[in-house]
């Protein structure tokens, strides 16, 4: 009677032990290369910017991650030669993994970058707005296409830009804005970026002042209850 209970144990155990290889052989493995591709090559991606940038420590350090990556992801190929499941796991962990390294390397905004700001406008708020925020600002009058113009150089970390960006929209949204990575600047004024307590009570500052200029243009308009002359 034990002897026919084990039996009847044994063999959905030996079913079941015949599935995990088949899972294992076509899912789980293939997802793993793929994983493992995305990981070195992403690393990849952001260590050639780096380089690019003169960070030679940091790009030594993930050159010998991504390389250990890419050896166990290659490896399981050359064991399974047969099944092209693995070789499109490979491939599209190529693909994936260069998106995600430009994406990493785009929230990370590491370097500094010059910018060009051009405009036909009285652009004194601007440079004062600039200075305030801690900018270093130069300025040159020039000559444009359809008359004269001012020009505003500044050197701005590239985590910066959007705030720049989101500046230069306000004061002179119809100015002409180029930017250029720089590879070396010495002796170039930076804006500090403000900590958080900082940052939370100039959007508070920042919320308020709108609110009462707000406030202030509704009080000159003229109310629409009232009957006109």
């Amino acid at each position: 009677m034990n002897r026919n209970v084990k039996m009847l144990i044994f063999v959905p155990m030996l079913e079941s032990s015949s599935i995990h290889p088949q899972l294992h052989h076509w899912v789980i493995l293939p997802l793993l290369i793929f994983l493992a591709r995305v990981c070195d090559v992403s690393i990849g991606t952001v260590r050639i910017i780096l380089i690019t940038r003169g960070k030679r420590n940091i790009a030594s350090l993930l050159g010998f991650i991504e390389l250990l990556i890419w050896l166990l992801a290659i490896s399981q190929i050359f064991k399974n030669l047969d099944n092209v499941v693995y070789y499109l796991a490979y491939a599209g962990g190529y693909a994936a993994g260069i998106y995600v390294g430009m994406h990493i390397e785009n929230k990370m905004a590491l370097g500094i970058q010059i910018v060009r700001i051009i405009t036909r406008r009285e652009a004194s708020q601007l440079i004062t707005h600039l200075k305030s925020e801690g900018y270093g600002v130069t300025t040159i009058d020039g000559q444009g296409a359809v008359g004269p113009v001012k020009v505003i150089f500044t050197i701005i970390k590239r985590k910066d830009t959007p705030h720049l960006f989101e500046a230069v929209q306000r004061y002179n949204p119809q100015a002409v804005i180029s930017a250029e990575d720089v590879r070396f600047a010495e002796q170039a004024t930076l804006r500090k970026a403000p900590s958080f307590f900082q940052n939370s009570f100039l959007n508070r500052f920042k919320f308020e002042r709108r609110v009462n200029e707000r406030e202030s243009i509704d009080s000159r308009l003229p109310n629409s209850d009232e009957p006109a002359n």
